[in-house]
């Protein structure tokens, strides 16, 4: 791991960077994650592929490895795939983020009846962010239950990183077009797209150009990885270096099958320019959050 220490010290060396913001990691309960992990291992119907997890170490070594990258802030996205489950997670979560300050402490919902108190609970005791999972979870985000709920994470401005896209399988609510339907009702929410959209990035683009709080993170864009599958139209990238005050840095540790080095060397060989790097690793974050 020296090796790529060393890479990602470079990376922000060179930027003149403090450190990085990583909007989009994964921390949860332990046999969830195992759960995930043996997803991921099976090849499973959201992936259909071989997918190694480069990460797989016990969460004190995984909180290490990022904090010797640099990483400067981070999150625990977690979330629920039935009913029942995310007011447990969203316990859970508050607990890591008492211990682990540098983690932006993480929320998560499911349409369920009593999702709008548990949200606003999460938001009372801190949140600072919430994931929602439109293709694990399998929900249509315009379910009526859910509409309180967005209302509410408008009113307060917190940010909700949400896997909306069809990649790297469609869901039955995967897509532009349902949670196109939120923002029409809630202008003001400030959603974070995950993966760029992947692979609907152009039609993610037009929402970002349409609503003033859309924003876009990385997450296994342009990586040698997702570009031998969905790859980023290079049309759209003008648009993309357009939005570089929206584009947040995520990566997806510690699911992801290459090292982290590689997702910041996908976003540098775009020749983007160094302010549009610096912006996306660090100061898009620290704006958003106030950090």
């Amino acid at each position: 791991m020296g090796d790529e220490r060393d890479d990602v010290v470079r990376f922000r060396q060179r930027l003149g960077l403090p450190g990085l913001i990583d909007v989009h990691t994964h921390f949860m309960p332990e046999r969830v994650l195992r759960k995930v992990w043996a997803y991921f291992d099976s090849a499973g119907p959201l992936t259909g592929m071989e997918w190694p997890i480069t990460y797989r170490h016990e969460e004190e070594e995984r909180l290490a490895l990022l904090r010797s990258f640099g990483v400067l802030r981070f999150t625990s996205m977690l979330y629920p795939h039935k009913p029942a489950m995310a007011a447990w997670l969203n316990g859970w979560s508050a607990e890591f983020a008492a211990r682990t300050p540098d983690c932006l402490h993480t929320a998560t919902f499911f349409p369920e009846p009593d999702a709008e108190r548990y949200v606003r609970e999460a938001v009372e005791a801190g949140a600072r962010v919430f994931k929602a999972h439109l293709q694990v979870g399998g929900y249509d985000p315009n379910d009526p239950l859910l509409d309180p709920v967005w209302g509410l994470l408008a009113e307060a401005g917190v940010p909700v990183v949400t896997h909306c896209g069809s990649g790297p399988a469609p869901g039955r609510h995967t897509g532009p077009d349902p949670i196109a339907g939120v923002l029409a009702r809630h202008p003001r929410l400030p959603l974070i797209v995950a993966h760029l959209g992947m692979p609907e990035y152009a039609e993610f683009l037009t929402l970002a150009e349409r609503y003033s709080g859309v924003r876009l993170d990385t997450t296994m864009a342009f990586t040698d990885f997702t570009e031998d599958f969905m790859p980023f139209p290079e049309a759209e990238l003008p648009r993309l270096a357009d939005l570089g005050d929206r584009v947040l840095l995520g990566t997806d540790f510690p699911n992801i099958p290459y090292p982290y080095a590689h997702q910041l060397e996908a976003l540098e060989r775009l020749g983007l320019g160094d302010d549009w790097l610096r912006a996306v690793c660090h100061d898009n974050a620290k704006a958003l959050f106030g950090l």
